[in-house]
């Protein structure tokens, strides 16, 4: 009866921290990212690209992750571009709000490349990028590198309306060579000629756990080449 008990209590006990750090990490919550993406043109082969991430572990609130990044891209030509950028990322590990939690910071140089090709009305899109991840735990510094695939179908429905899904594969150079994998799909409405908004979902599966996302996309890639030119009427 004694054995009996132990096991009980053991069993209780399990199951209790499992429910717990279930609850703690947000799993079974809908979180959402709101996004915004511009790639600006400034010469005929160079633009650049910026991108505000605000992430959630709610769809409106307890906040997870901030990220800001931008870069120079290089148009080799209309289907391939390579790119070298920076990013900064504010992340709160956290699934509640705690007073004496401590937000990690990174600070991040990422290289990619992007090829682009048509099959029949499906448009592809590959993305090679590599990480140079330096993190800052508050207490602690780590150094990691990281390496990610993403292959992107976008079909065009009517002229203002599309669909687009990405498959995106992380694979981590030290240990745990998997990191994670997001699955996504989304409705995209072109607003203008350089504006569009994507509504959709992803799925963000990790080794121990799966995040299910709403996202809201603003893409807008004004020319800003005009910028750059001299106003001949301009007096000195």
């Amino acid at each position: 009866m004694n054995r009996i008990s132990k096991s009980v209590t053991t069993l209780l006990v399990v199951l209790i921290v499992t429910i717990g750090n279930a609850q703690n990490n947000g799993e079974d919550e809908m979180g959402a990212w709101y996004m915004y993406f511009g790639a600006n043109k400034i010469a005929e082969r160079f633009s650049i690209h910026t991108e505000a991430q605000f992430r959630y572990y709610k769809t409106a609130s307890n906040f997870n992750q901030l990220l800001l990044r931008t870069g120079l891209n290089y148009h080799i030509n209309p289907n391939a571009i390579a790119t070298g950028g920076y990013a900064f990322i504010s992340t709160d590990g956290t699934f509640e709000e705690f007073p004496d939690e401590v937000n990690s910071k990174e600070h991040r140089i990422f290289q990619q490349f992007i090829l682009k090709n048509k099959v029949w009305e499906f448009l592809f899109e590959h993305r090679y990028r590599l990480e140079q991840r330096f993190l800052d735990f508050g207490d602690a510094t780590d150094t990691q590198h990281r390496a990610r695939y993403r292959i992107q179908l976008t079909l065009p429905l009517t002229d203002t309306f599309f669909l687009n899904f990405y498959d995106e594969l992380f694979i981590n150079l030290q240990d745990d060579l998997f990191g994670q994998n997001r699955l996504y799909g989304a409705l995209g409405i072109n607003i203008s000629g350089n504006s569009s908004v994507q509504v959709g979902y992803l799925r963000n599966q990790f080794t121990n756990a799966v995040y299910d996302r709403f996202q809201i996309g603003l893409f807008y890639n004004p020319d800003l080449r005009g910028l750059f030119k001299k106003n001949n009427g301009d007096s000195d």
